[in-house]
């Protein structure tokens, strides 16, 4: 017969005329280290304690003291193409992710997951012999592929990972997360009440997972994946940490700025001579900010410091873990952030973080009534510009942004058998994409020409391990590109053309700034001026890698691109026509009926005996969200707008038996219109003052609630008692003068 399969013996017609052969199994090198990288999610450059801040982070600094800090790291300004880049050792721009997973904007540098023509290091050191896991968040499928429907290709066991345990959006909610295992949905362990905590649980699975393979194959190294959603939006921590950190930032940031700043110069973070760069744009002077700022804006940095405390204790959990297994001393850690410090607070900071993608500025007058909420479950809080610029210290502006504050961030290194340097800091420039070449070169594994049929895109990046026990090597990274959203840079062997883009302003009129990093490193002394000659080159050059890695076209269009893209042959389908049969699992909001901001029509065919209740419909969680339930025998809508509930209930009861139960949601301006139905008759409408945009990252549910609760009527899940035969869902074309506005509401957004 003709063979498919290698083999080296020989068959005869008996086993005793036979020799039998078996392959090598797949093993890295016998002194091969496990690697485990940690990403934390939207830290600046001084959050930690070893970079220079108050923030309690003993497990991180004890990693520094035992390994060694890399003070001039940079990665790009946004969490998805900082990912791409890490995972691959690529440009994010030359494997499509150039913005958030969420998008796809039909060009090849954004297709919202990494091409298969780049491996990742789950795929290149699983191939290799190495047990793979990742856990915490992905955001590197495209969003409308994340439900249970599927496809799974560019999901992380189908990227290279054995095992997963996490969330696949770009946030959630800490204490009811949207959680994914391996391949499908499941429900969190236990409750928030019972003292559920998402950085807990992502450390219990990392340690079950390492724990299993190294029980029953010890001889395999593993390399473990561990993104946080910490410190990302919502901040979120346990209530005792929350208390610890009460009044410890109520001197403000320009203090702990100047603090922070002169620590990082007295432990060598920065050179000696570095300035601290000016206030930013819209961060006021602390003093003169009125009492209820101050109380709002220092509240939020407690929360802040608290859910970063709690962080990094989980991570001192994972390393005990190692360290009692016997497996620290040959394991690879690399720690480090994704991106600066976010922005996404506004000038104030917020209660809900969704409020900033619904274009809305929370007043502090109003915040300060609730500020005992700010870090717990019915909070969706994000800090200031003024914290966020004190948490990039000494750098200006933020996530988003390609000035240093945007793309500096810290990394820490600690592997002490490979590693003789302790409590060093290096300050050679490297960039994220030369994070996998420096795994790829202390496993002993080298990136395939071919993977799985797909030809492979050269490795952009440079091993770091060189200066692992040289701390004056010279830098093997001299140049590399940023771009995000139009906000361009140009670094190229110590010096940095930098633009800072305005949405809707042509490219040609950005205004180009020229800094000599390697002696001005925050960005003080804008030289263009006087070095026309030298800032021309730089950005002749950016155009030229531009070129190179598949940068163009630009595209400054951001929340433009959220939602869904009506076409067949995908869960939107051109008719917006929408049907969900019961039982099925949560369905992530880009991949469900796109219902915010536009006009829709609910209808669900349901049975039912008299006094029964439950959700019929719910998407969001008890911030933000819009859910659709019986109760009482009446039906009841409750739009939460950030916890300013809109209820309205039928002034008919349901009948026995079967019945069609009906929203027609109507929208204007800014504002919108519901009507209940009852088998086609209406049974009540209700104005509603604003019309959210955007609820959540948390999915949408039929015949329950999941998550926390959208409305205070109910509690836990308020799973439906009847029969829910199905859910239709029409969506409403909007009118072009609803497109235009809602565009030009996106457009001053970027402002």
């Amino acid at each position: 017969m003709e063979r498919y399969e290698h083999f080296e013996g020989t068959i005869g017609r008996t086993v005793a005329e036979s020799v039998p052969w078996w392959p090598t199994p797949r093993h890295p090198k016998s002194d091969a280290p496990n690697i485990v990288v940690i990403l934390i999610d939207d830290l600046g450059f001084s959050h930690f304690g070893c970079f220079g801040s108050d923030l309690a982070t003993p497990n991180i600094d004890a990693l520094a003291e035992g390994g060694l800090r890399f003070s001039n790291f940079h990665v790009t300004p946004l969490c998805s193409p900082t990912r791409a880049a890490l995972l691959t050792g690529r440009n994010h721009h030359s494997v499509g992710m150039r913005g958030l997973s969420n998008w796809n904007s039909g060009f090849p540098n954004m297709r919202g997951h990494v091409s298969n023509h780049a491996a990742t290091m789950g795929e290149v050191l699983r191939e290799s012999g190495y047990t793979t896991f990742a856990l915490g968040k992905w955001h590197l499928t495209s969003m409308e592929n994340a439900s249970s429907a599927g496809p799974f290709d560019q999901w992380p066991l189908q990227r290279g990972f054995d095992r997963f345990y996490g969330f696949l959006d770009g946030e959630t909610d800490q204490f009811s997360p949207d959680l994914i295992y391996d391949n499908h949905r499941v429900e969190q362990p236990k409750s928030a009440p019972e003292g559920y905590h998402l950085s807990e649980d992502l450390v219990d699975h990392a340690i079950e997972f390492i724990h299993d393979t190294k029980s029953v194959r010890p001889d395999r190294p593993f390399f473990t994946y561990f993104a946080f959603g910490a410190t990302h939006a919502p901040h979120q921590a346990p209530a005792e940490l929350l208390a610890k950190h009460r009044g410890r930032y109520d001197e403000g940031w320009d203090v702990a700025r100047d603090k922070w700043f002169a620590r990082q110069r007295e432990m060598g973070i920065v050179p000696p001579d570095t300035e601290l760069a000016p206030r930013n744009e819209g961060v006021e002077p602390w003093d003169d900010l009125p009492t209820n700022h101050k109380l709002l804006a220092a509240r939020l940095q407690e929360a802040y410091a608290a859910f970063l405390e709690h962080t990094d204790a989980q991570i001192g959990r994972l390393v005990d873990d190692l360290a009692a297994l016997g497996e620290l001393d040959n394991t690879l850690i690399l720690l480090m952030s994704d991106n600066g410090a976010s922005q996404e607070g506004g000038p104030f900071g917020v209660l809900h973080e969704m409020k900033y993608f619904n274009f809305v500025m929370e007043s502090p007058d109003e915040a300060v009534a609730h500020l005992d909420d700010i870090g717990g479950p019915s909070s969706h809080s994000n800090y200031p510009w003024g914290w966020a610029q004190a948490g990039n210290t000494p750098f200006k502006w933020y996530k988003q942004n390609t000035h240093e504050g945007g793309v500096h961030v810290p990394l820490v290194v600690h592997w002490p058998k490979g590693i003789a340097a302790t409590g060093e800091v290096r300050t050679q420039f490297h960039y994220v994409t030369d994070i996998a070449p420096t795994v790829f070169e202390v496993a002993g594994v080298t990136m395939p020409e071919s993977y799985r049929g797909f030809a492979q895109m050269p490795v952009a990046g440079a091993s770091i391990a060189y200066a692992f026990d040289d701390a004056d090597a010279p830098s093997r990274k001299t140049t590399q590109y940023f771009e995000m959203g139009g906000h361009r840079a140009m670094y190229h062997e110590g010096w940095k053309a930098v633009t800072r883009h305005v949405f809707g302003v042509s490219f040609d009129d950005d205004r180009w700034e020229l800094y000599h990093v390697a002696v001005d490193p925050s960005e003080c002394h804008d030289l263009a001026s006087s070095n026309s000659e030298k800032l021309d080159e730089l950005i002749a050059m950016w155009w030229q890698e531009a070129e190179e890695f598949g940068v163009l076209p630009l595209d400054d269009r951001g929340l433009a691109l959220f939602g869904s893209r009506a076409r067949d042959n995908s869960p939107h389908p051109l008719s917006r026509h929408y049907t969900y049969r019961p039982p099925l699992s949560p369905i992530p909001p880009q991949a469900a009926a796109g219902i915010g901001g536009r006009s829709w029509d609910l209808e669900a065919v349901v049975e039912r005996s008299r006094d029964s209740g439950g959700v019929i419909m719910a998407m969001g969680t008890e911030n933000a969200g819009v859910s659709l339930f019986v109760q009482d025998n009446r039906l009841v809508f409750d739009y939460n707008i950030f916890m300013e509930h809109h209820v309205l209930e039928s002034n008919e009861e349901l009948p026995d038996g079967a019945s069609v139960l009906g929203v027609r949601f109507r929208r204007g301006q800014r504002d919108a219109d519901v009507t209940l139905l009852i088998d086609g008759n209406e049974v009540g409408s209700l104005h509603l003052p604003f019309l959210m945009r955007m609820f959540s990252s948390i999915a949408m549910s039929i015949g329950r609630d999941h998550g926390s609760p959208v409305s205070r009527r109910y509690v836990d899940d308020y799973v439906f008692e009847g029969r829910i035969d199905r859910v239709d869902i029409q969506l409403v074309s909007q009118s072009s003068a609803e497109e235009k506005e809602t565009a030009a509401r996106e457009g001053m957004a970027r402002q």
